[in-house]
């Protein structure tokens, strides 16, 4: 199959996705992006969602990352093991036919400190192969769950996970809290003081205090970004404490959404009384599209 003309990139989640033509030179030609994550589709309904996609964009061959390829995608795609680069993502592609395969997520086969992702490590490949991201560093990506990777000689060496995400949206629509997280967490006062309270490694605590000052009449101001300041903060702590001695002492790079990125790049700042420097922040769309072409380099 050749690689060396236009193709289509397909980051598919589990609630949504998206989609670029995306030209030989690297120019985005065309794009969707849609609810149609793989949850919404029926076990045998991706050949026609694949199909669909094509319709849209173009007859071209394609590579899809994300959580297209777990045991509730198209097909359970196995994992690479760490350390993973380029060359061990393209070999462990799954082919569904030969212009249409999925990228493998990678894995950390530890007994004490088992891991597995799929869809960061195209943006981790793609924030390398574009330039922002250093071959030695330590890496943020934020969301549902959060992880953090120790990128060594340009490859991923190892990684753990922060489950922050999927408890602060818990907790915003589950949880006896809920009536006083309403609204968008945002960085502030409010947001600074959770960062500031999880230092003391109590999270669980001062959330149930929140609970406690509502009802004898004490709110405290901004509830839902001091909740997220407490589990960002916590988990910037530990994660900055997990692989200090990997990174040297560095600033992470952050990959992903703008608006998480605000929010990680402010706790980060707080925790370590420093900020990010320019070019530490990097677009996960972005990085998501670089990162299908360093692979497909692989294959061209």
């Amino acid at each position: 199959m050749d690689w060396h003309g236009p193709f289509i990139a397909v980051d598919w989640g589990t609630t949504n996705r998206r989609a670029w033509r995306i030209a030989a030179d690297g120019t985005v030609e065309d794009s969707l992006s849609d609810s149609g994550g793989i949850t919404s589709v029926p076990a045998e309904g991706f050949d026609a969602e694949a199909a669909d996609i094509r319709a849209r964009l173009g007859d071209l061959p394609m590579l899809l990352g994300g959580m297209i390829g777990s045991d509730r995608g198209w097909r359970n795609v196995p994992y690479v093991p760490c350390p993973a680069d380029p060359q061990a993502l393209a070999a462990g592609i799954c082919w569904i036919d030969p212009r249409t395969g999925i990228v493998p997520g990678v894995c950390q086969r530890d007994a004490q400190a088992p891991e597995v992702m799929r869809g960061e490590e195209v943006q981790i490949i793609g924030g390398l192969a574009s330039g922002p991201l250093r071959g030695d560093s330590l890496v943020c990506l934020p969301g549902t769950h959060a992880k953090w990777v120790q990128i060594d000689a340009g490859r991923i060496a190892r990684f753990a996970t922060w489950m922050t995400g999927e408890v602060f949206a818990l907790l915003t629509r589950h949880s006896i809290l809920a009536p006083l997280l309403e609204g968008e967490a945002a960085p502030g006062a409010g947001f600074a003081a959770g960062v500031a309270a999880s230092a003391d490694g109590d999270p669980l605590g001062h959330l149930f205090a929140l609970r406690a000052g509502a009802v004898l009449g004490i709110p405290r101001s901004d509830p839902a970004s001091y909740a997220s300041g407490l589990l960002i903060g916590a988990e910037v702590r530990a994660a900055s404490a997990r692989f200090a001695t990997r990174s040297g002492g560095t600033a992470p790079y952050l990959i992903g959404r703008p608006d998480l990125g605000v929010l990680y790049a402010a706790a980060i700042a707080q925790v370590h009384s420093a900020a990010l420097p320019p070019g530490h922040i990097i677009g996960g769309e972005t990085a998501f599209r670089e990162g299908i072409r360093a692979i497909i380099r692989e294959l061209a």
